[in-house]
């Protein structure tokens, strides 16, 4: 790799671990070490109200000038691409671009950006990079260029989840006694309302995480990377019903690293990872309970896909997303 070579990154400085900053953080570990890179934190830090944060993000990106060899942008760079103050070839990474999870106004201001000015902007692009098959097949549909697929990548170590700290998890949480099923992180994009309704008469610890933004009458535990793990692992099965057409699903791919069972509603680039990981697709609400029911009667059958999703979730390693990046570069830097 060139050193010289110098790349702008403009995007938040967060604790995070999730989602597409979980993606990047491999990324930009290695683009600093083989490259001037140059990372511009557009975090807004002035307010505390959502809508002025908001504001402060969008200035903070439109304020973005500068040369550089390359620029690596996501969604919102991408609609604030400016060509004229930002001078040099431009990567794009699309985890997804259905907001039809979010609140009403935020969901129609994306929708409006993402169709007026993000596809536009998208054609000046020298690269594309998606996360699934998904996402690489509806750009090539909208006839859309250079388009690379890198999938999500995972750091195997984290997933060695002792026996003894799972029983130690339960305990601390009062977690014992019943089967726990994971219904996701706590917000209704994730599909945790319906499928807590599909499943609250269950004789089960129905439990959600990360930061509680919706009421439900569930444990809600916000916990730290390595807790969350121990959390799935406690599980019996971990529920994915996303409502939106996901990038690729980052909860289910470390469940079945952690050789616990998926059930998922298989939407967006999701379907390609629960497919690849024998895993069960639920397309409808009203059938979740009867899939449940018959995994906790089965335990054999959710062995038997605790297996086949790990053997299939281990080859998505930080060595292999790397090389993907190392071939890609230098296709788009020459």
């Amino acid at each position: 790799m060139n050193k010289k070579f110098t790349i702008g990154w403009p995007g938040p400085v967060t604790s995070k671990k999730y989602g597409s900053i979980a993606y990047e953080e491999p990324l930009r570990k290695f683009l600093s070490k083989n490259f001037d890179l140059d990372f511009i934190n557009i975090e807004g830090s002035h307010f505390q109200n959502k809508y002025l944060k908001a504001l402060e993000f969008l200035f903070n990106l439109f304020k973005i000038k500068g040369k550089k060899d390359l620029w690596i942008r996501d969604f919102y760079s991408t609609v604030m691409m400016f060509p004229s103050k930002t001078k040099g070839k431009n990567l794009v990474v699309v985890h997804h671009l259905d907001f039809s999870g979010f609140n009403f106004a935020p969901r129609i201001v994306l929708s409006l950006c993402t169709r007026f000015f993000f596809y536009q902007n998208l054609k000046k692009a020298d690269a594309i990079v998606v996360v699934s098959e998904f996402w690489k097949n509806h750009l090539l549909k909208r006839e859309y260029k250079n388009v690379y697929k890198i999938y999500n990548s995972f750091n195997l170590s984290d997933f060695n989840i002792f026996d003894e700290e799972v029983l130690d998890f339960k305990k601390k949480h009062d977690l014992l006694g019943k089967p726990i099923i994971y219904l996701g992180n706590c917000q209704r994009a994730k599909g945790v309302v319906e499928s807590f309704n599909a499943l609250k008469d269950l004789n089960v610890h129905l439990v959600t995480s990360g930061e509680r933004k919706v009421d439900l009458p569930t444990l809600n535990l916000n916990l730290a990377y390595r807790d969350y793990l121990k959390l799935l692992k406690a599980s019996s099965i971990v529920i994915a019903m996303s409502k939106f057409e996901e990038g690729w699903c980052r909860t289910a791919h470390e469940a079945m690293l952690l050789k616990i069972p998926v059930i998922g509603s298989g939407l967006g680039g999701m379907r390609e990872l629960l497919e690849g990981g024998n895993q069960i697709i639920c397309e409808d609400f009203k059938n979740l309970k009867e899939k449940v029911e018959y995994l906790l009667k089965n335990p054999e059958e959710r062995k038997k896909m605790g297996e086949q999703g790990y053997d299939y979730a281990k080859d998505f390693t930080n060595e292999r997303f790397v090389g993907n990046w190392v071939e890609i570069l230098p296709k788009v830097l020459s």
